[in-house]
């Protein structure tokens, strides 16, 4: 059974939050070192190469599963929180804990990331970063994540809010359910597929409406909703292991299978692409589910109760997302002139960045107030 804190916290989870902000952190180093994606600086461009493609599948694997899982956790610690407060505080708490972060991030430390990458051309930080400012040039970043589920969650609070109004009864209640069935999860993550597919014609991989990547947010919106309606059972703390291993299994099974359709020979280019995006939005909740429920299992059996490190860690979790780019692109940059191998320099940075980060962390929860807030 999964352990619960004096406040009422389950250290697995807890455990898995932090490691899942870690993993945020090496997978931005990974893009800076050879793989695919949007980052503030990008040493070494991605090409063909042995590192190149095991840092491109380790970024894709991730992008799969990772932030789907931030709002997985966040649906389901947002029942407790919205049925002990009310949707007034609660509503008032998140727009402190998110939007105050967002606002931070966007106006200072974006601008700021930006102008420490400028540097690798010459460029002076300060004039570079006053111009900036000067200009609001407003960059969310990674804090996309804050912007998104503060929109997530208005828009469930108000929804229920009216209809609780409309009811003339504030008492909210959900009711217990049991875990679903292997043909729900295909049926899910089939729809999910769908879903995403259509949304990526209009807006395509990489495209951001700001600072949001659309084509992503199928898999958000359903990780998110089933997190909701799993609080009041805690269906993510008792996972059934029949269930999970054959998922889990499921998960391994569809990994090599992207990298596959791209090798499919004879198509020609407007067909290949339309092969390997539909591939791509039916392979990503596959492998999400089964990784999710993996994570989730392990965790809360490996982790039943958070020592000092670990209890440390994961109340800066939050900290570390939020001030990892600059921490990130500072460190590459110190030493973006050593010519060693980019895995190397993958393992260096990622792991300097994450020491930094989470002493940088602690030295800001030290001021007084940020506790609230972050």
């Amino acid at each position: 059974m999964p352990a619960f804190g004096r406040d009422g916290r389950n250290a697995g989870l807890d455990a898995l939050r932090a490691f899942t902000t870690l993993l945020v952190v090496f997978h931005h180093c990974a893009i800076t070192y050879g793989a695919i994606g949007g980052w503030y600086y990008h040493e070494i461009a991605p090409a063909r190469t042995v590192e190149s493609i095991a840092l491109i599948l380790f970024c894709t694997v991730n992008q799969a599963f990772f932030m789907g899982l931030f709002f997985l956790l966040a649906g389901y610690y947002t029942l407790p929180s919205l049925a002990a407060k009310g949707p007034v505080r609660f509503l008032a708490e998140r727009f402190a804990r998110l939007g105050l972060p967002l606002l931070f991030y966007g106006w200072v430390l974006g601008p700021a990331t930006i102008a420490l990458e400028r540097t690798r051309g010459g460029a002076s930080f300060g004039a570079t970063f006053k111009e900036l400012l000067i200009g609001g040039t407003f960059d969310s970043g990674p804090m996309w994540f804050a912007q998104a589920l503060l929109i997530f969650t208005t828009l469930l609070t108000v929804g229920l809010a009216f209809g609780l109004w409309r009811r003339r009864d504030w008492r909210f209640t959900l009711h217990a359910m049991s875990f679903p069935t292997n043909s729900m999860l295909a049926g899910a993550a089939l729809v999910t597929g769908g879903a995403a597919l259509l949304l990526r014609i209009k807006w395509p991989v990489g495209v951001n409406v700001w600072g949001l990547q659309l084509g992503y947010f199928a898999s958000y919106v359903v990780l998110f909703a089933a997190g909701f309606v799993a609080a009041n059972s805690r269906l993510l703390e008792c996972l059934p292991e029949k269930e999970t291993t054959l998922w889990w299994r499921i998960a391994l099974l569809t990994m090599p299978l992207l990298p596959l359709a791209y090798f499919i020979p004879g198509l020609p280019t407007r067909w290949h692409r339309v092969w390997t995006e539909a591939v791509y939005a039916l392979w990503e909740p596959f492998v999400a589910w089964g990784v999710i429920m993996f994570l989730l299992q392990h965790f809360q059996r490996r982790y039943t109760k958070l020592h000092a490190f670990g209890q440390r860690l994961t109340k800066r979790a939050y900290t570390i997302y939020i001030v990892h780019p600059p921490v990130l692109v500072g460190i590459a940059l110190l030493w973006k002139d050593v010519h060693v191998d980019q895995l190397i320099k993958f393992a260096v940075t990622g792991s300097l960045s994450c020491v930094v980060c989470y002493l940088i962390a602690g030295a800001i929860l030290r001021i007084p107030g940020t506790k609230r807030i972050l």
